[in-house]
């Protein structure tokens, strides 16, 4: 990728408690970041990996709604890193949030292994070589598998959290399987948290959480039903993403 394109648009998430700039076209933060980071069992103090975090969204939505924990986000992309930094500084969250340049294969050296309380990740969706890629280089990027498959970023993931630590996944529910096979030899208390798109339809996205070195069994949760017949959100939905509520995902890693 080149850079980040130009114009630029001024958004915000959770209902405006967090100011996002981000290029007008090409790839854009929608609610996934949003869920992603509502899934996190951060709690005040500690330390958070976000892997590939691009403009910073999920790093910006976890630090809105847990006050005091630290995050880092990592990205490959300097002018998405650079980007990400503006987003920090817009926000005020200069003190405990920042973004850092590298990648899955040479990541920045201040990451140590193990060092990590949670490591969340909302990597691309898309194997490369099944579909035409976008046209825009920052959203095939964001969208489409590069050198790094999926499980080079669950690997990255296991090795960066400390024991007992979470890892957080959001991802297509149809790659579900092969998220699953990557967590199930790395940790336990895995839960898979479906994103149902609305009432009776299926569910296009999933969170996958997962404790290191713990032998807690497997669970498949009921999930969050994303929209109400009429297109509006429910109002659970509304809760998380609008006003910052924690998904009920039951993890609560010591």
């Amino acid at each position: 990728m080149s850079g980040v394109a130009l114009p630029f648009s001024e958004d915000t998430l959770l209902g405006g408690r967090v100011k996002l700039r981000q290029p007008a076209e090409g790839y854009r933060a929608a609610i996934d970041p949003v869920l992603l980071a509502a899934a996190v069992p951060a709690r005040a103090g500690d330390v958070v990996l976000d892997i590939g975090c691009g403009g910073g969204a999920v790093s910006l939505c976890l630090a809105a709604r847990v006050p005091e924990c630290r995050i880092i986000g990592m990205d490959s992309d300097r002018a998405l890193v650079r980007l990400a930094n503006d987003n920090i500084a817009l926000n005020g969250l200069d003190a405990r949030v920042m973004a850092l340049l590298g990648d899955l294969a040479r990541p920045p050296q201040r990451l140590e292994p193990e060092s990590f309380d949670h490591v969340m990740a909302n990597p691309p969706y898309l194997e490369p070589g099944r579909i035409t890629p976008p046209a825009q280089s920052d959203k095939a990027q964001a969208n489409v598998e590069g050198e790094a498959a999926l499980a080079d970023w669950v690997r990255f993931a296991f090795v960066m959290v400390r024991a007992k630590g979470s890892v957080t996944f959001i991802h297509r529910a149809d790659r579900l399987d092969r998220l699953l096979a990557q967590f199930s030899s790395r940790a336990g208390d895995i839960m898979v948290f479906p994103l149902w798109a609305g009432p009776n339809k299926d569910a296009k996205r999933v969170i996958v959480t997962a404790r290191k070195g713990v032998a807690s069994p497997t669970r498949l949760t009921s999930g969050l039903v994303l929209h109400e017949a009429d297109g509006r959100y429910t109002e659970a939905a509304d809760a998380v993403l609008r006003h910052g509520a924690p998904l009920p995902l039951g993890t609560s890693p010591s």
